[in-house]
């Protein structure tokens, strides 16, 4: 398929490969390998449902199928590991397109990939309230979903048994004081909420608790995870999802987080990327920032803040342990909305610096209700393979394939 039209810059990166994804853009992404077959699961944007997209050839993408999903609801998040597909059903969020008065799905949906291109459903696990966002699925035992069940305000982590995936149950959870509000808590402020997904390392979960902070959990016990530490982000940060994404690298006590731009055209505090060092884990630190992008010189615009939508980081690429993805931890692969794609060198934890950017062309034809100030790129989800392939999505184009130069798998 041709790439779309318009200017794209790029440093570092080139774009080898694009699907428009049936015109139904893509969001979150995962990847699983079927032989010698590679395939793509995205949750979808503006339509409930995922689809499917073999990319064995990665320069020449293949759409294979559009899997339906509940009216009036959120299917944004996709796990894949050990041959299950799991994905989520939420009520959509205000201002995005929820329906009122009418009956939205929610929870975790458990596929088996047994046929990569027609997954099977094994069951559907429920939280009894508003359903589940960003969830983490690793393989083997269990699920940490980022769910929302009745009596709560804001999203909690709910761990789930998947020992039979046909009978999902959960065995525990978490929250912050002050989101219990049925059990009698005072309301915590706004914004105190796992955005998730929760990553496991070992025995530990660090979790993204957006205005919350960045949270490390002991889930030794999966029954009663116990609180180790809380390292706060706002202020100065921005309040509502100031830690948005938290991914620990396994060879070094550190983890890179990230917070997500919200209101468009930078009116909001700044947002940022960093690492934290957790060596001491009940005494986390921020060791450093991540440079702010720049816009190339030969840009129509000064600052990324005049290009319109949001600017600010949103999704890093997530090994999670699987063979098929790429698991170096020099580079860290993270979407800045209208700034696309950024690479970092991240092997001097005290000085991140970039290396590689893309940016893709705006769209010219509006698929959903956002950006809203202008219709510009606003680059989503990335995830890399174990071949060095880069996939990222956008809300309003499809999903590019691009190559960095110095990555060699």
């Amino acid at each position: 398929m041709e790439f779309p039209q318009g200017q794209s810059f790029s440093k570092n990166v080139t774009a080898i490969g694009y699907t428009d994804c049936d015109k139904k853009p893509a969001f979150k992404l995962a990847l699983h390998r079927d032989g010698d077959r590679w395939y793509l699961y995205a949750g979808l944007f503006w339509h409930s449902g995922f689809s499917i997209i073999e990319v064995t050839d990665p320069a020449n993408p293949r759409f294979v199928r559009y899997v339906d999903g509940p009216a009036n609801t959120w299917t944004l998040q996709v796990q894949v590991s050990d041959g299950l597909l799991v994905t989520s059903q939420e009520k959509i969020m205000e201002g995005w397109g929820h329906v009122e008065g009418q009956p939205w799905g929610e929870g975790v949906l458990i596929w088996d990939l047994k046929d990569p291109e027609n997954p099977e459903l094994l069951s559907h696990w429920k939280t009894g309230g508003d359903g589940t966002h960003r969830n983490y699925y690793d393989g083997g035992r269990y699920i940490y979903a980022t769910g929302l069940p009745d009596g709560f305000q804001g999203n909690i982590l709910q761990i789930i048994d998947i020992e039979d995936p046909r009978n999902p149950v959960e065995v525990g959870r978490w929250w912050m004081e002050g989101q219990h509000i049925a059990g009698g808590e005072d309301p915590a402020p706004r914004g105190v909420m796992l955005h998730g997904g929760a990553y496991v390392k070992g025995d530990r979960a660090y979790l993204p608790y957006s205005s919350g902070g960045f949270v490390v959990l002991d889930i030794s016990d999966k029954t009663n995870p116990t609180k180790i530490s809380d390292l706060p982000f706002c202020p100065p940060f921005q309040t509502f999802i100031a830690v948005h994404t938290a991914v620990p690298l396994q060879d070094r006590d550190l983890v890179i987080v990230n917070s997500e731009a919200i209101k468009e055209n930078c009116e909001e505090p700044l947002g940022y990327a960093g690492i934290v060092d957790v060596s001491d884990e009940e005494n986390p630190r921020l060791a450093s920032l991540f440079p702010l992008p720049v816009p190339p010189e030969d840009a129509p615009y000064r600052t990324f803040c005049e290009r319109g939508g949001r600017f600010g980081p949103h999704n890093q690429h997530q090994p999670q342990y699987q063979d098929i993805l790429y698991q170096g931890e020099d580079l860290c692969f993270l979407t800045y909305f209208n700034a696309g794609l950024r690479v970092y060198d991240v092997s001097e934890a005290t000085q991140p610096q970039e290396v590689g950017y893309f940016l893709p062309p705006d769209p010219t034809e509006r698929l959903g209700l956002l950006p809203a100030s202008k219709l510009v790129a606003q680059t989503e989800d990335v995830i890399v393979d174990a071949r060095g392939n880069i996939f990222v999505s956008d809300k309003n184009l499809g999903i590019y394939v691009l190559r960095y130069d110095g990555l060699n798998p």
